[in-house]
């Protein structure tokens, strides 16, 4: 049988920068491809008069080969990511369908300008309690199964006093927060301000359904999450119109009703989730008012800390370009046209973060799958097995470990390419049909089309960018992606002070995003052609890069993807 590696299983096989996705999974490793070596040699003949194959570019060798192996092993693991993120972006563009109905683009801008505080207060909560999930993987997959309920427990505690803490800001000071992405006086503060309010009080449903999520994700049941996500997404669909235009005793709501049909649907979730849970054992009554210990959280501040930081790095991005969005004009066209324009967005990115996690599992499976305890005899050439005793050692990655991680990185980076290149045409394509459909008013309908047009060239970055990024995690290089993200966004912010001080529109904005991805996109290739461990001329590794595990955070742009190494 095929060596096995406990590594997260992307998505449903299953986030994030969303995700979902993504906990670990013990993912099989095909055996290696006929060629082992750098992608660029010539194939080894295979018999002693027989003529070496030609060289073939590496380029080359990226591109889809008519479904071969390679094909298989890399969409087998990212398409069924890419199908549960899907519902996400899904529902999320029926709210923004609905409310844009009302007619008001100020209850859209209003809309947008809140959701984007709740993101970003649900983000910095859920980030502690959402990374327990790899814990709960390992000790699951360890057969612990009290030590998987354990991390569960201490998960929802956690998840449930921060919330309560969380909630009490939003509902209390929702000005205060708002004050984040709205200037002051904004005319769309009083939409933004009843849907928040409304909105938080499902703060801690959230946290919640997020922790049950992953726990499955971590017991790697794929089914259940999908299930009860498309159940709460259903009764979302239902509310929304019946809350938000009234209905027989049901009195016309507006965009509260919109909030209360999300909180509703999100209570849903979690009571779902703490149901199943109770069924499955994997959670008591008396455990969850238990405190965790604080021994147990510190694994978690320290395997997290790299990627906390470029979390907070996206976060100060996506608000500033919300608040740059929010002052462009007093009538709310340009927030409404701007949430429009994320939204048809957010269905290629979610594809995106699936890709991300498909290449922080494969490559260090890749990787781990050749070492392998060798002798003298059997050693790949230039690879010194023995200590200075004369005993046997185990030895470094061999070089056909790094050539099939590095064909594996080269595939993923030419689908996700391919992929990327298609969203963005569909996005253009699609754009005189789908616009209208997100609001009544000529003039948002009118604001949309270029900030759209710009948005699809963003897309087209994502390809090679993501998939960069997952390779990128899989070989441990979290620090070196978080400081790249830092990078990237202080050129954002750059570009969203340049577009306030000349007074530019919403193209700008998304030109802003474009130029955050270009610095990241050309960090990350130059890491992984020239720096990395896959960088072609570099001696084989000492050892495989940790394993890494991810976990998808659901929030309103699709999700959040965390991914930490496994031996935090």
């Amino acid at each position: 049988p095929p060596p096995v590696l406990a590594v997260p299983a992307s998505g449903n096989v299953g986030s994030s920068a969303g995700a979902s996705v993504d906990a670990p999974a013990t993912v099989p490793i095909p055996p290696p491809l006929v060629s082992t070596g750098p992608l660029s040699a010539p194939d080894a003949p295979s018999s002693p008069g027989a003529t070496a194959a030609p060289a073939r570019p590496r380029w080359r060798s990226a591109l889809p080969q008519g479904w071969d192996e390679l094909d298989r092993h890399v969409l087998g693991v990212a398409v069924p990511s890419m199908v549960n993120l899907a519902v996400i972006p899904l529902v999320g563009a029926v709210d923004t369908f609905w409310v844009g109905q009302m007619g008001d683009a100020l209850a859209l801008a209003g809309q947008g300008a809140a959701n984007q505080c709740f993101f970003s207060t649900y983000f910095l909560i859920a980030f502690i309690p959402t990374i327990t999930a790899p814990l709960v993987a390992a000790a699951a997959g360890s057969g612990d199964t009290a030590a998987a309920a354990d991390r569960v427990c201490e998960a929802i505690f956690l998840a449930s006093v921060l919330g309560a803490l969380g909630t009490l800001l939003l509902v209390a000071a929702p000005g205060w927060v708002l004050g984040l992405v709205l200037p002051g006086g904004a005319p769309a503060t009083e939409y933004a301000t009843r849907y928040l309010r409304l909105r938080a009080l499902s703060l801690i449903p959230a946290l919640v359904a997020s922790v049950g999520f992953s726990a499955y994700r971590g017991l790697l049941d794929n089914v259940t999450p999908l299930k009860v996500s498309l159940a709460s997404n259903l009764l979302n669909l239902i509310l929304d119109p019946l809350l938000i235009f009234g209905a027989g005793f049901v009195p016309r709501m507006g965009v509260a009703g919109a909030a209360l049909a999300t909180a509703a649907a999100e209570f849903g979730s979690g009571a779902l989730y703490i149901a199943l849970l109770l069924r499955k054992r994997m959670v008591s009554l008396r455990r969850l008012v238990t405190p965790p210990s604080v021994a147990g959280l510190l694994p978690l501040l320290r395997g997290g800390s790299a990627m906390l930081l470029r979390q907070a790095a996206l976060n100060v991005a996506f608000v500033s370009a919300t608040r740059r969005a929010q002052a462009m004009d007093p009538t709310g066209v340009s927030a409404a046209a701007y949430a429009i324009t994320n939204q048809m967005y957010s269905l290629g990115l979610v594809v995106m973060l699936a890709i991300q996690a498909t290449g922080a599992t494969l490559v260090p499976a890749a990787l781990a799958a050749n070492m392998q305890k060798t002798t003298d005899a059997d050693a790949p050439a230039g690879i010194d097995t023995a200590g200075a005793d004369g005993t046997e050692r185990k030895a470094a990655v061999p070089a056909r470990g790094v050539a099939r991680a590095r064909a594996v990185s080269d595939r993923l980076i030419g689908w996700s390419t391919l992929i990327a290149a298609g969203m963005a045409l569909l996005q253009i394509w699609t754009l005189p049909v789908v616009a209208p459909l997100f609001s009544t008013l000529p003039a948002v309908r009118a604001a949309v089309f270029a900030p759209a047009k710009m948005a699809a060239l963003v897309q087209l970055t994502n390809g090679p960018l993501f998939a960069c990024e997952g390779i990128l995690m899989g070989v441990g290089g979290f620090s070196f992606l978080a400081g790249i993200t830092c990078a990237g966004v202080a050129t954002m912010v750059l570009g969203l002070v340049l577009t306030t001080k000349l007074n530019l529109g919403l193209v700008a904005v998304w030109g802003s995003l474009l130029a955050f991805h270009v610095v990241q996109l050309a960090g990350v290739i130059y890491h992984y052609l020239f720096l990395g461990p896959l960088a072609a001329g570099r001696e084989p590794m000492d050892q495989p890069p940790p394993p890494v595990q991810c976990t998808m955070v659901p929030e309103p742009r699709g999700g959040v993807e965390v991914c930490v190494p496994a031996s935090s």
